[in-house]
This record gives structure tokens, sequence and C-alpha cells, in this order.
């Protein structure tokens, strides 16, 4: 079995997560980049004119991939990692899966959060991923450890 961590991090937490999840499931790592990086005044929810508050109210939005070289062609399973924003998954996850074929993959999503459970984005990336088997996603802390994400991974499986 191939498995891959595709994760998007804006400020570091979900990239040290997904790090270590990669090495607790012996998978590849791979970044998923909008091709204009979010800066910190992008960043800030307060702001009613913040590119990431724009971006979240509009369910349409794909901000654009830096890249499409992520190797889930060859992957049996994906975990997919993000921040919750607004209560859900980044715009650029949904970029991310619309430029995919997830048919017949296992999608496994994680996020990081202060506090906020995944929400409605556990149905938002079901639909977006048509044809892949999504299991229920987890949030987890920046600083959990790779054992505990191996008895994740075991429950999983």
């Amino acid at each position: 079995m191939k498995t891959l961590v595709a994760y998007f991090s804006a400020g570091g937490s979900t990239a040290k997560l997904a790090k270590t999840l990669a090495s607790a499931a012996e998978a590849e790592l791979y970044e998923i980049r909008p091709a204009v990086p979010y800066e910190r005044r992008d960043l800030n929810w307060m702001d009613k004119k913040s590119r990431t508050t724009l971006e979240m109210r509009d369910p349409d939005c794909r901000p654009a991939l830096a890249d499409a070289a992520a190797p889930v062609a060859v992957a049996d399973t994906v975990f997919l990692g993000f921040p919750i924003w607004w209560y859900r998954e980044p715009s650029i996850i949904d970029s991310f899966l619309e430029a995919y074929d997830f048919s017949g993959k296992t999608l496994v999503p994680f996020c990081t959060s202060g506090g906020s459970p995944l929400g409605e984005g556990q149905d938002r990336i079901e639909k977006l991923a048509a044809g892949a088997k999504v299991l229920p996603g987890r949030r987890f802390s920046a600083r959990t450890g790779g054992e505990e994400l191996k008895d994740w991974i075991r429950t999983l499986f």
C-alpha cells in the first residue's frame, strides 16, 4: 500500500504535524502550496477584507495551486492535512481536491486548530473527492507525537 501525506500549512503547525504523521505512516510527504503564497496580513481573520476572509466567504473560490506535481495517482491512501479556517478546510484544499482524481483511493482528513473541530469540512471533502472512500477526519495538536499517530493509523485500517 502506497501512502501519501499531503498538507497545507500557513503558519507551520500543520506542517509539523504532517511531517510527524508521514514518519509514523512511512509515507511520502507533499506540501500543497498556493501559486500566490499567503502573507501574514492575508491571514488576519478579523479583517473583513483580508485575502483569507474573502476566499472563505466565497464557497466557489479556488486559489491557484503552485504546481500539479502531487503523487496522488500512485497513492492508495492519502492523508490530507490542513488548518481549520472558518470551521472548515481552507479553499486551497478545495483546489487540491478538484485538481486530482481520488477515485478508488482512501482519503483521511486531519487538521490542526486551536479548538475548532473539522465542522462542515468533512461533508465538503466527501463531495469534492468523488469516488474516494473518505474516512472520518480528526483534529490534532501540532505537538502530537508519532506513537499517538501510529495508534490512530492502526484504528483506521
